[in-house]
């Protein structure tokens, strides 16, 4: 099935403006979902046509979907009403859905203590009860394959790099600055030695690209092209600050307190560490950026 048309939810957001600058520039048509009429505007001079409305209208969603001829969501990887509606929409027509999830679904609760182990995705996931309804969303998503849709999962690491779209920034570097220039240096959660993967967000924009192009319907691919410990990222930002190699422990409390519990176990205190082999071998992805530091 040729694909020309995509439906991208999340159009105005980091991750997928950055797709969407990337699908036109490849001769895609990009129509992407925004929920303020006010960056319609916006998205029409970047060459996106806008789709006002939210995840939520359902009758919107499935219209779209079924308009287009592969569908990629980067609006919201937890919603089950949106991941159903597509799903329903799409079901027996062949046309592709890349569902973004994200992955602090390999963390724990560590604490800022160290784990050597590095997911594949051929290992099978066992989550901590927060992550279940993760997992069984990703799942319902590559389990779609069975009822005639191209479906796949990607999960991001840790993104950084500027974006392409209108937003410019990601999650878990700006919520580190904000503390650490209130702090006066680079901090980290308790010991700061677990480990996140990371990737640019250009990189991942073509990953999607590679996906569209070439993966299987229900394939599971991780997007990662290198990894740093949140230490070593915080000492990074105490030397952009002036501030040397001096680092500052959060405990997980004042953590939690700060950037709430969501954050601060799994986005700042987890290890989250695996590997994108698989995506270099099946769909010829072949990022160009590896070190954070060089964007921190």
């Amino acid at each position: 099935m040729t694909i020309k048309k995509i439906f991208l939810t999340g159009a105005n957001g980091y991750i997928g403006g950055t797709i969407a600058h990337l699908l036109i520039e490849n001769g895609y048509e990009v129509s992407g979902l925004v929920r303020k009429p006010e960056l319609a505007e916006q998205l029409k001079n970047l060459g996106i046509r806008p789709v006002i409305g939210s995840i939520d209208d359902g009758a919107l969603i499935s219209r779209e979907s079924k308009a287009a001829d592969a569908v990629i969501n980067t609006a919201s990887c937890l919603d089950p009403f949106l991941i159903d509606t597509i799903l329903q929409a799409l079901k027996g027509t062949g046309k592709t859905f890349i569902h973004t999830s994200g992955s602090s679904l390999l963390g724990n609760k560590d604490l800022g203590e160290r784990s050597d182990f590095i997911y594949t995705e051929d290992f099978p996931l066992t989550p901590r009860l927060e992550r279940v309804f993760w997992i069984n969303m990703n799942n319902k998503v590559i389990q779609a394959a069975r009822d005639g849709i191209r479906s796949m999962v990607i999960v991001p690491t840790m993104v950084y790099g500027e974006g392409l779209g209108l937003h410019k920034e990601s999650v878990q570097l700006p919520y580190l600055w904000k503390m650490s220039r209130e702090k006066g240096k680079g901090v980290h959660v308790e010991k700061g030695n677990n480990i996140w993967s990371n990737v640019h967000v250009v990189d991942l924009g073509w990953f999607y690209l590679n996906m569209l192009e070439k993966a299987k319907a229900g394939s599971y691919f991780y997007a990662e092209n290198g990894e740093a410990s949140l230490k070593d990222i915080a000492r990074a930002i105490s030397q952009k600050m002036g501030a040397g190699d001096e680092t500052i422990s959060v405990g997980i409390d004042e953590a939690v307190a700060y950037f709430g519990a969501e954050m601060a176990h799994f986005g700042l205190g987890s290890n989250s560490r695996c590997s994108s082999d698989k995506a270099r071998a099946m769909i010829g992805w072949k990022p160009k950026f590896d070190s954070v530091f060089d964007f921190v």
